[in-house]
Parts: structure tokens; sequence; C-alpha cells
């Protein structure tokens, strides 16, 4: 007879409890963008869509990477690199939805996901295949991150923001753009700690990267997905009331 695994968390697993939360508020954080899908006007329930999917499919790989760290005790890399080659080009989307009104391009779009695959891509090479020469692996991904970086803080996507003269609007990508500078940085800071040959390799344990992952992923992708809702009820309002 086929024996079921069921997860079991031990007294004192700080990581495991982080993945059990994370699994659990990310697929609440789903549920919410979906429902609310039907609150706001037309234009903004595909950002909210894409919110949704974001935190769908991390929630569906946090339980799926709780189950494989509560079984082997060892960080799953590849399936975080499964979550966020999904994940995050999906995020630079949204900066692209909520600019359309205001003329971007949609050589914007495929520069910022052109940005973040090459980020995670060649950060994943790096982990797993060139693991002897991470260190350069991890200096030509954050190429990729600090790109992103450029453009939400001075390329052509905060010139447009600046342009809109709508300071609502404003106001949300000034958010998601201190998402991405600050809440993003854990990663590239991560990879080094994590790295045998990284600048900071030592400086943390690796079980410690794993919560601050976990706490991170959570703040990232339910925190944009809520400024993003925030916009979408503002601008309903607004034309409601007009």
């Amino acid at each position: 007879m086929k024996t079921t695994l069921i997860a079991t968390l031990q007294s004192g697993d700080y990581v495991g409890f982080t993945f059990f939360i994370g699994s659990m508020a990310m697929l609440a954080a789903t549920v919410f963008f979906f429902l609310e899908m039907r609150n706001v006007e037309g234009k903004w329930r595909t950002s909210l869509l894409v919110s949704g999917l974001i935190t769908f499919i991390a929630a569906v790989h946090y339980f799926y990477m709780r189950d494989f760290w509560i079984e082997n005790g060892t960080s799953p890399t590849e399936f975080r690199y499964i979550d966020w080659i999904l994940t995050v080009p999906l995020m630079c989307v949204e900066f692209y939805l909520i600019l359309k009104a205001f003329g971007a391009k949609t050589g914007l779009l495929w520069k910022m996901i052109a940005y973040s695959t090459w980020m995670l891509v060649t950060g994943y090479l790096g982990e797993t295949v060139f693991r002897d020469s991470s260190a350069l692996w991890g200096a030509i991904s954050s190429v990729g991150y600090f790109a992103i970086v450029y453009e939400v803080w001075l390329g052509s996507a905060k010139q447009l923001s600046k342009n809109s003269n709508d300071p609502v609007l404003q106001k949300a990508f000034n958010t998601l753009a201190w998402f991405i500078l600050v809440g993003w940085a854990i990663y590239p800071i991560g990879y080094m700690a994590i790295e045998t040959d990284g600048i900071l390799s030592g400086v943390l344990a690796i079980e410690s990267m794993d919560i601050i992952y976990n706490i991170g992923d959570a703040i990232n992708k339910i925190g944009f997905g809520l400024v993003i809702y925030s916009l979408a009820v503002s601008k309903t309002t607004a034309t409601a009331s007009a």
C-alpha cells in the first residue's frame, strides 16, 4: 500500500516555518487579487490578474519548496529559480501595464523582461553549473539587476512616470521602484553570502539566507500586488466620481 508523505514541521525549524507561512500567505494573496478584479474598472483587471498570477505561481512553488526542505533539509535552489524565472518577469510586466496609458511601448516591456531573464539565468548557472566561478557569474547576473534599477530610477520608465502628471500613478511607480531597489537587493546579497567564493561568504549561514529569501519573497510579491491594487482602486474610484 502506498504511503502518503505529509510535510511535518519540527520544533525550532525556523526555515520550515517561513516556508509554511510563505506558501499560505501567497495563496491568500492570490485569492484576494482574483476576487478584487471585479471591483476595479476594465483596464486595471489585467494588472490585478498579473498580480494574482505572480502570487499563485509562488504559492505552488512554495508548497513544493516546503516539502523539499522538510524531506531533505537543504535549500531548494532549483525550485527557487523556477519560481523566479516565471514571477520576476511578470513583476516587470506590471511596470509596463501601469505606464501603458502614458505612452509606454512594447520595447520597454521586452527590455525589462530581457534584463530579468539575464539576471536569473546567469545567476542559476553560477549557483549550479559553474560553482567554481560563482563570483564571476554573480557579477554577470548583477548586470541585469542594475539595468532594471536604472530603467525604473533613471531610464525611460522613470521618464514616463514623471511625464504623466498623475500623482497617484507617480506614487505607485515610486513605491514599486523602492521595492526593486531595496526589496530585490536581498537576492544579489544572498548570492554573495551563500557562495564559497562570494564577497560575503561566511557572513550568514545558508539557513539564514533561506529565511531571508522566504520573507523577502512574500513581502516583494504580495507588496507589489498590493501597490497595484491600491492604484487600481484609486483610479477606479476617481473615474466613477468624474
